[in-house]
């Protein structure tokens, strides 16, 4: 049905059409039978019907969806000739050596950044992605979807890590860092300890991508800090020492994943609403159960935290009665 629309408004230039159905040929065949490709197709018929006259500018938004999902042949590398053998005479002298000072103009020069065409095309696709991720939001989603693998929920995570992996690629090709100045992008430090090597590997050790450490990992950071550096710390302290740097980091890693979610949740359905006042503000009571709320919860995690480093303080005395009792058998 595109194709018939398109063909009847593109005939003042023929050569249109025969160039998107190249397009469609070089599309991977996974792709071709996407719910994606028919999503874009609807979307741009829909489009072309009310507004004929932009139907270069919908073909060309096609196409770009089409070059994103071409499929990239490899082609087989040629074995070169084998060299002729050169006699000695006519070889030519070896060049002398170049001066440490001096360097390769490849070597000097940073590696190039992308062409105006090649980020055009990307900024684009990516606008191209975004009206498609719109569109899915605004679908309403039944239950007969829910199993399905081409649900609108799966095909907008979907697009939205290709827009992220062609972020990157954008980013590299301007040659400009891909820090979005997120709140869960910020460095975290620590300074809970008098000790500053150990400040340092637990500082280290939180601010790895995807981490949310536990009472046990933070205990194993600071064993490893008195060992490596020979700071005699008892066990006894060290157990304090994680207890009090588990919950220190707990906080402001949660903290910092707290903002990250007010500052980037929603979506552009919800753009125009504008909450109310705080009820806690107005409601003496529900502000009153809600403190007494977050008390018994802080209780909770220290009672939490207590009793796992007590099972496991149990735990290291039973392993080290069995090592004791193994080396006695032995012994004897």
């Amino acid at each position: 049905q595109f194709l018939e629309l398109c063909s009847r408004l593109t005939e003042e230039h023929p050569e249109v059409i025969p160039f998107l159905a190249g397009r469609h040929q070089k599309a991977a065949g996974d792709f071709l039978s996407s719910a994606e490709l028919r999503n874009v197709l609807s979307r741009c018929l829909s489009r072309v019907r009310t507004r004929p006259a932009k139907v270069y500018v919908y073909i060309n938004e096609l196409c770009t969806v089409l070059k994103a999902h071409t499929l990239r042949r490899k082609l087989p590398l040629a074995t070169p000739p084998p060299a002729a053998v050169v006699p000695a005479a006519e070889t030519s002298p070896p060049r002398p050596p170049a001066s440490p000072g001096a360097s390769s103009p490849s070597a000097s020069s940073s590696s190039p950044g992308g062409s105006k065409r090649q980020i055009r095309y990307l900024e684009n696709l990516l606008r191209v992605y975004m009206g498609e991720i719109r569109r899915l939001q605004e679908r309403e989603l039944d239950l007969a979807e829910l199993d399905s693998e081409d649900s609108s929920y799966l095909q907008e995570s979907r697009l939205k890590r290709k827009m992220m992996r062609i972020f990157e690629r954008l980013c590299q090709l301007k040659r400009c860092s891909s820090l979005t100045g997120r709140v869960i992008e910020q460095r975290i430090t620590y300074r809970g300890t008098r000790y500053p090597e150990v400040n340092r590997r637990i500082e280290r050790f939180i601010n790895r991508p995807e981490v949310f450490p536990d009472y046990s990992d933070i205990l194993k950071v600071i064993q490893k800090a008195s060992a490596r550096h020979g700071l005699g710390l008892a066990r006894r302290q060290m157990e304090n020492m994680a207890q009090d740097a588990f919950r220190e980091v707990g906080n402001r890693l949660q903290e910092r994943r707290h903002l990250d979610l007010v500052y980037n949740f929603g979506s552009h359905l919800t753009d125009q609403y504008r909450p109310g006042t705080d009820p806690a503000l107005v409601d003496p009571e529900l502000a009153k159960r809600l403190r007494k709320n977050r008390t018994v919860a802080l209780t909770r995690l220290d009672d939490v935290i207590s009793r796992y480093a007590q099972l496991q303080d149990e735990s290291e005395e039973e392993e080290r009665g069995r090592k004791r009792a193994a080396r006695r058998g032995k012994g004897t």
